[in-house]
């Protein structure tokens, strides 16, 4: 019996051990949910007999060596920064591994040790990276078979409330790590337009977005993620004048989010002096010149906005102007505001969320110019069963079964860009109504 150990049991590994168990009897498999948090591993094994749960802490060389030692395959789920402890140890025991995180240097390094060894180290075979790749990958390939020539291409993502709960005035809930959306874009962003060279620095993120249509229905805000150049050459676009990557939020979240970054608010770098017994208020008001009569007035001027807009309202509402204690000993700035985001922007037990992707190409064949819109929108099913959980999951349980199953001929470290990825991948998430919808335009 083949053993799939993975590595970490949050909020996206919830339909990638469903589908490992579901599989378990007729594959032949034994699913090991290993985590810190031993309630939170037995929570997704459930009573499946396919399954056992393990409390591990992967800092633990001796114990982690020895469950991978064990294991057929093993599944990352854990924080990036913790992949390359697995890496190490899988090609150690010549162990194929499988995480949904972009590819790191780290991680790149190992390309020859794992080619050497015979094991495949599959990285960004999530959503985000993933699914973009490989719903990417197939309209690239079909163009370009056909003797068309990439002029452009942007493709955007995410991870959403379903609009139906969409209740707050940022439209906006959390559906997957809340730290990461709060240090979101700060790095800067590099992309390429109209064949010149462009970059945007974290502090103009939030304010120099797009305007994204999705199939000319609802109109998105979109902000430029950090490193749309790196793809060109493995995405073999080099023709493309513009190439461009970015995240999705629904219209009016980033003029907000801006705010927050321009009051300093998202700044992960130091720590607020005796900040378990300041105040939201306080802290706002630390960050501002005082010649006002009041924080609003002042918070209000700093900006250049008017108390009565829609953006000084988003930020009201969000409570830091209230007098209420950040209670966290030694917080940074970022970790206070989200403490107080994850108070309110939680998704209720009865709420959905919601995954909108899109891809835009325009190409030419025949001295014609064609645009090629594609686009994807999946609502989760329960808190659980989330779409985020949903679309993250299901791809890397996917690949699991197909290298498993010796259907995966590449070694080394990959990422799924590849006939041998998205044909079968693409083909099985139609099951799960993951599928896009394709517009072409002249």
């Amino acid at each position: 019996m083949k053993k799939i150990l993975v590595l970490g049991a949050g909020l996206s590994s919830a339909y990638l051990i469903k589908y490992l168990l579901q599989h378990a009897s007729k594959e032949k498999w034994e699913v090991i949910v290993a985590d810190a948090n031993l309630a939170l591993a037995k929570d997704k094994i459930g009573k499946s007999k396919f399954g056992s749960a393990i409390s591990l802490d992967i800092t633990n060389e001796k114990d982690r060596k020895a469950w991978i030692a064990k294991a057929s395959i093993v599944v990352s789920l854990l924080p990036p920064s913790l992949h390359v402890l697995a890496a190490k140890d899988c090609l150690q025991f010549k162990k194929n591994l499988v995480t949904a995180s972009y590819l790191s240097d780290e991680m790149k390094a190992m390309h020859e040790a794992a080619t050497h060894a015979n094991v495949l180290f599959l990285n960004e075979i999530g959503l985000d990276p993933g699914i973009d790749h490989l719903s990417a990958m197939k309209m690239i390939h079909e163009i370009q078979d056909a003797g068309g020539i990439i002029q452009t291409f942007e493709s955007y993502c995410g991870g959403l409330v379903a609009p139906k709960f969409d209740d707050n005035p940022w439209q906006y809930k959390f559906t997957w790590n809340p730290k990461n959306v709060v240090l979101a874009g700060q790095a800067t962003a590099c992309y390429k337009h109209d064949g010149s060279l462009k970059f945007i620095p974290p502090n103009r993120i939030f304010k120099q977005i797009n305007q994204v249509k999705i199939s000319n229905k609802e109109k998105f805000d979109a902000y430029a993620n950090r490193d749309s150049l790196s793809y060109i050459e493995p995405y073999g676009i080099g023709s493309a004048q513009t190439v461009l990557r970015g995240t999705l939020r629904r219209k009016g979240f980033c003029e907000a989010w801006n705010c927050l970054v321009k009051l300093g608010l998202t700044d992960d770098s130091y720590t607020l002096p005796k900040s378990e017994n300041l105040s939201y208020r306080d802290l706002v008001a630390a960050y501002l010149n005082q010649k006002d009569t009041d924080t609003e007035t002042a918070l209000a001027n700093f900006l250049g906005i008017k108390k009565s807009s829609s953006v000084f309202k988003k930020i009201a509402w969000l409570g830091l102007l209230q007098p209420n204690k950040i209670g966290i000993p030694q917080a940074t700035p970022a970790q206070a505001l989200q403490k107080l985001l994850q108070e309110k922007w939680k998704l209720q037990p009865n709420e959905l969320d919601q995954i909108v992707m899109l891809h835009k190409i325009s190409y030419t064949q025949n001295k014609r110019t064609f645009n090629l819109q594609s686009h994807l929108v999946v609502t989760g099913e329960s808190q659980k069963y989330t779409a985020m959980a949903k679309t993250v999951g299901l791809p890397m349980a996917i690949a699991c079964k197909l290298i498993l199953n010796n259907k995966i001929k590449a070694k080394g470290v990959q990422i799924p860009i590849t006939k041998e990825f998205y044909e079968p991948i693409l083909k099985e998430l139609k099951h799960f109504d993951i599928a896009f919808k394709e517009k072409l335009s002249k």
